[in-house]
């Protein structure tokens, strides 16, 4: 999956994904790091953080991940100033919503 980010976006996508979220950074092949961004492992799927020019944030699509101790990563990233909007839209399933640095929505949900 993808999430589109302005140029220079590398430290603040490092630091939210990789610090808050916990995800494993991965190398970018060369042919493609010229291009900016970073990629991250998220279980068994890849997030990919892509350059767009011009960029808009996603705010209505969004990819979904699923993690353990979803109610201490919400507490990790209200800690580090990310607004948590839980959603109890859909009875029996934990979840909320964050936006990334660059205002993309994301999804976040107890395994």
């Amino acid at each position: 999956m993808q999430v589109a980010a302005p140029a220079g976006c590398e430290a603040e996508a490092r630091a939210f994904y990789g610090g808050l979220l916990g995800l494993e950074e991965l190398p970018k092949p060369e042919a493609l790091a010229a291009r900016g961004g970073c990629w991250f492992r998220a279980g068994g799927q890849e997030l990919h953080v892509g350059v767009e020019e011009p960029f808009a944030p996603a705010r209505k699509a969004h990819p979904g991940l699923v993690v353990d101790g979803l109610a201490e990563l919400a507490s990790r990233l209200g800690a580090a100033g990310v607004a948590v909007m839980w959603d109890e839209a859909i009875p029996g399933l934990e979840r909320f919503h964050v936006a990334d640095p660059f205002g993309n929505r994301l999804e976040l949900r107890q395994a």
